[in-house]
């Protein structure tokens, strides 16, 4: 069993919290802490400025840290404090623009002997030979789906691992009933419609969440096409 800390930023990660208590089947401890939703686009003192925010130590040292900090300069502030207080790994939601320096974040990753992640979308996680990572990601990450099918209609899609955010359940609850062969462009829809708040009107973001739940329930038809349970 592992401790998740969620360091939140006005609406971002309070989905993803929510997600957990509710649809987790493990016994994952989950605790929080939160940062300012305005803020400063340039921070010349990020030890000062996170030091006045006097953040619960007991969320940084959880074993599994994920942030929505979506700051350049107090992301990797944040992450040498949680390596202080023993965090075994890191991941950091929303991609590069505001996770800080790659180099920065390999030394912090050397030094604390810190797992050190960055995801533009959350449903892109998978297992990555990390154990504390790879516990989370055993229910939260890239969708794994099973598929229940009468004739050519989807009768129940069990999530086996879902969107951090809760799309994928979204997604499953509202594909019984549908065709078969409209079942992956209708999940990636669904994703769409989904208020997941990943970025739109780019290449990648929303987009790339609806094309990996879509690649899910392919992948799921596949096998119940070869005669097996599809996954």
């Amino acid at each position: 069993m592992i401790s998740i800390g969620v360091i939140t930023r006005g609406k971002y990660g309070r989905r993803l919290i929510e997600n957990i208590k509710i649809k987790s089947n493990s016994d994952l401890r989950i605790s929080s802490a939160e940062i300012p939703e305005l803020l400063p686009d340039f921070i010349d003192d990020p030890r000062d400025f996170v030091r006045a925010l006097n953040l619960d130590k007991s969320v940084l040292s959880s074993d599994l840290i994920i942030v929505y900090i979506l700051h350049p300069d107090l992301t990797p502030e944040i992450i040498r404090i949680a390596g202080e207080c023993g965090a075994s790994a890191v991941i950091i939601a929303g991609g590069m623009s505001g996770a800080g320096g790659h180099s920065e974040l390999l030394d912090l990753s050397n030094r604390y002997n810190m797992k050190i992640e960055v995801h533009e979308i959350c449903c892109d996680l998978e297992r990555c030979g990390n154990n504390t990572v790879d516990e989370f990601a055993s229910c939260f990450g890239r969708p794994e789906v099973r598929i229940t099918t009468k004739g050519d209609i989807i009768s129940n899609v069990e999530v086996i691992r879902g969107a951090p955010c809760g799309s994928t359940w979204h997604m499953a609850e509202a594909l019984a009933g549908t065709g078969i062969k409209d079942a992956p462009a209708r999940a990636g829809l669904l994703v769409q419609q989904y208020p997941c708040r990943a970025h739109r009107g780019t290449r990648g973001g929303i987009h790339r969440a609806a094309e990996l739940h879509k690649k899910a329930l392919e992948t799921a038809l596949e096998g119940i096409k070869d005669g097996t349970i599809g996954i």
